[in-house]
C-alpha cells in the first residue's frame, strides 16, 4: 500500500486550460457540500489541516490539486447539491466540474462521498449514474460512520446499496475519526493510479 512520504497543496484552478500538464495520475474527490471531502483527503495524507474544512457548506469553489508524492494528485472537487447556492453559481461549477470529469486525460478515478448517515439523493446516484456511463472508475466512501452505532450503520449501508443500485464491493464506510476504512481507499486508489 502506498505511503505518503510528502504531500502539498499546490492550486486552486477555475479553468481547465490552467491545469497542471505534467500527465501525473489524478484521484479526484467528488460529493455533496459538507459531507466530508477534506477530512477524508486529510486522513488519507496523513495532515490534519493540509485540505481546508469549512462549516460552510459550498465553500469548495474551484479545483484544489494536491501533489502527493511528487507522483500523482488529489483533486478536492466542489461539492454539489447545496441549494443556498445561486443557481448561476451552479451552473458555473457545472461548467468547470463535468469537463473535467469527462475530458481530463490523467483523471484515473473518483472518490464519490456520501453521508452514512442520511439516505443517498438523486444528485448522488446521478453523478454515479453518469460516471458509469462515461467508464470513469468510481469508489462509494460513505463518511461519518462512527456517528452511527454499529447496527445502524450497517443498516445505512445496506440502504445505500441499494438506493444506488451497485455492487457493494465499491462502497466503503469511512471515519476520519478513527480511521476505519482508510486501507480499503488506499488500496481502491493505489490499484486506479497504477493500472
Amino acid at each position: 500500500m502506498i505511503k505518503v512520504t510528502a504531500c502539498e497543496y499546490l492550486a486552486s484552478f477555475v479553468s481547465l486550460k490552467s491545469l497542471p500538464t505534467n500527465g501525473f495520475p489524478e484521484i479526484a474527490f467528488a460529493g455533496r457540500s459538507n459531507v466530508g471531502k477534506s477530512s477524508l483527503i486529510n486522513s488519507l495524507l496523513g495532515r490534519h489541516r493540509l485540505a481546508k474544512t469549512s462549516s460552510t457548506p459550498g465553500k469548495t469553489r474551484m479545483l484544489n490539486y494536491y501533489l502527493v508524492n511528487r507522483a500523482f494528485y488529489f483533486v478536492d472537487l466542489p461539492g454539489y447539491g447545496y441549494a443556498r447556492v445561486s443557481r448561476e453559481e451552479r451552473s458555473r461549477w457545472q461548467e468547470l466540474v463535468e469537463p473535467y470529469l469527462l475530458d481530463r486525460p490523467s483523471l484515473c478515478g473518483v472518490v464519490q462521498l456520501i453521508d452514512l448517515r442520511h439516505e443517498p439523493m438523486a444528485s448522488d446516484r446521478e453523478l454515479l449514474e453518469w460516471l458509469d456511463f462515461h467508464d470513469r472508475p468510481a469508489l462509494i466512501v460513505l463518511t461519518k460512520a462512527d456517528k452511527l452505532a454499529r447496527g445502524k450503520a450497517k443498516t445505512s449501508f445496506v440502504r445505500a446499496r441499494r438506493i444506488l443500485d451497485t455492487d457493494e464491493r465499491r462502497l466503503v464506510m469511512f471515519s476520519a475519526k478513527t480511521n476505519q476504512g482508510k486501507d480499503p481507499v488506499w488500496r481502491w486508489i493505489e490499484a486506479q493510479i497504477s493500472s
